[in-house]
């Protein structure tokens, strides 16, 4: 799961057109799989290849261990190459191994890299990286945002919370490039959770040598299909080619840029004076505009994600009132967000995990189908038993990150719950900081989204046992965090999916979250780009991007 730019505030579609986007499934073996083939690119050419993209906000990190925003991911997914990777139109396609294969029992896996594969500086890259990344992964300093996916492997729990050494995880490098990885039961998200950046292969020379400079420009050494050139904080991020990148013949870009443009009307102005080819996210407010005017540059289609608040339900916070929660849930008018704030297709949400997630045996609210006027009675009811109401106001801060639309629903939802004598307060800062301080708990009530990183109801339903680091509202609660645990050790689908839709179930039944819609994305794209292919996942690597100059 990862958190969602401060730019990604989009319009909704159907599940049908996710279901003709979505194949990420891989069987056991990877070895039918080819890479894609296109033509090679001069250097001449592409000299003249400079895309420059609105990226939404600034990196707090380009380490991939240390990332989690869209935002951030993007840019590493361009710097490192995974040992499986996304193809244009977000599937998995073989990335540093060329092929892989399990054991009958699903319990091992053996991946077999690429022959001649090198970082950046020529170093070798071997499956040693491999495992040196996998190992820090899990180790507790490193606090990755999404350690515990990779829990199924053999002492992962047991590594990352400091029981054991990292050399004690089930990971090893038999020979330069065989990499094999023992998991203390099948996996049905491993192959998945493999092509995400943080567990690429990184250059443990360089790392061992720079510590946490080694993610600066003079320093930086990459597998992917480009390296980092300049870093300017709050103005751009400037990649060029990877010359030693595997597949470097088929890069067509010269350079890429990425500006931290966090408004979208900036981002559209910048757009429309050809200042950047690529804008994530459009501004509500011109959607309509935009669909009249710009009708070739506009891409709008379903993604795995969901836009919702968070609860901190620690002692002390208001809202660990489970009363003063479910109240605010049923004052909320979720169709006057997507219908009269956004109005570009949003599915309001009754639930948690994305509806376009179609395997998911999805889960609802109990009073989904109440009428407005009997939500508002059991709201003021709760509120009275909880001490509160019109004469006795409760004082609620609300947080969001900086974004127009953001402010718009956070002002909504203060006078949503006006009547029930809620005097909210709006904060708003920079993502980087409004992330990190809900991760510290530094709040009451805070906006928050989650894009799937895996295509599977567990990305988001992990994210709030009590010990993974994105568990913003600091839910700890042992039955829950059994349920997540059955997930993650049950074989059986059928099994395994009534676990999720219990957990679901157990989110929305003690109000531990506040869904307000499942997203889609609008993007701009300038016409002259080709290469660009919708998918759920929204993976767009650049090194599959290339543009007419003739335009």
């Amino acid at each position: 799961m990862s958190p969602t730019s401060p730019m990604q505030c989009a319009a909704s579609l159907g599940a049908g057109l996710l279901l003709s986007v979505l194949s990420l499934s891989l069987g056991a073996s990877g070895s039918a799989m080819a890479a894609q083939a296109t033509s090679s690119i001069s250097p001449a050419s592409q000299d003249e290849q400079i895309l420059r993209i609105a990226n939404g906000a600034e990196p707090g990190s380009l380490d991939p261990q240390q990332t989690s925003g869209t935002w951030e991911t993007r840019i590493v997914r361009d710097l490192f190459e995974p040992l499986i990777a996304y193809s244009a139109d977000g599937e998995l396609i073989p990335g540093l191994a060329e092929r892989w294969e399990s054991s009958a029992d699903g319990r091992i896996w053996t991946f077999h890299l690429r022959e001649g594969l090198e970082w950046s500086d020529g170093t070798p890259l071997t499956a040693a990286d491999a495992v040196f990344a996998l190992r820090r992964l899990l180790t507790p300093a490193t606090a990755a945002h999404n350690a515990t996916l990779y829990y199924p492997i053999v002492n992962a729990r047991a590594v990352n919370t400091g029981a054991l050494p990292s050399d004690q995880l089930g990971v090893a490098a038999p020979d330069a490039q065989t990499l094999t990885i023992t998991l203390s039961h099948p996996s049905a998200t491993l192959e998945q959770t493999l092509a995400m950046s943080e567990a690429a292969p990184l250059p443990r020379h360089v790392i061992e040598a720079k510590g946490d400079d080694w993610t600066r420009p003079a320093n930086m050494v990459t597998s992917g299909a480009f390296v980092l050139k300049e870093w300017t904080p709050q103005s751009h991020i400037t990649l060029t080619p990877n010359a030693r990148y595997h597949g470097a013949q088929n890069v067509a870009l010269g350079e890429v840029v990425y500006l931290p443009i966090e408004e979208t009307h900036a981002a559209l102005n910048r757009f429309r004076a050809g200042e950047v080819d690529l804008a994530y996210g459009v501004p509500a407010s011109h959607f309509a505009w935009i669909q009249d005017n710009l009708p070739e540059a506009l891409h709008t289609y379903p993604i795995l994600g969901e836009y919702f608040y968070v609860f901190n339900l620690r002692d002390g916070s208001p809202v660990a009132d489970k009363r003063i929660r479910r109240a605010l849930n049923l004052a909320t008018r979720r169709e006057v967000i997507t219908d009269n704030i956004l109005g570009m297709g949003q599915i309001p949400s009754w639930h948690f995990v994305p509806e376009a997630l179609s395997e998911h045996q999805g889960a609802r609210f109990d009073f989904a189908d109440w009428s407005m006027d009997r939500r508002m009675a059991k709201a003021r009811e709760l509120m009275a038993d909880a001490g509160y109401g019109p004469d006795h106001p409760l004082e609620l801060t609300l947080r969001y990150n900086t974004l127009e639309d953001h402010k718009k629903i956070a002002v909504a939802l203060g006078a949503m719950w006006k009547p029930l004598g809620v005097q909210v307060t709006l904060t708003n800062t920079e993502a980087a900081v409004h992330y990190r301080d809900l991760a510290l708990g530094d709040f009451e009530v805070g906006r928050y989204g989650m894009i799937a990183t895996i295509a599977d109801a567990y990305d988001f339903l992990n994210a709030f046992s009590s010990d993974n680091t994105s568990n913003a509202p600091g839910l700890s609660s042992p039955a829950y965090d059994a349920l997540i645990e059955a997930v993650a050790r049950e074989g059986d689908d059928d099994a395994r999916r009534q676990q999720l839709h219990d957990a679901e179930q157990y989110l929305l039944d003690h109000d531990v979250v506040l869904p307000l819609y499942d997203y889609v994305t609008s993007s701009l794209v300038t016409p002259a780009i080709s290469g660009w292919a919708p998918n759920a996942l929204d993976v767009h690597p650049s090194r599959y991007l290339h543009i007419d100059t003739s335009h």
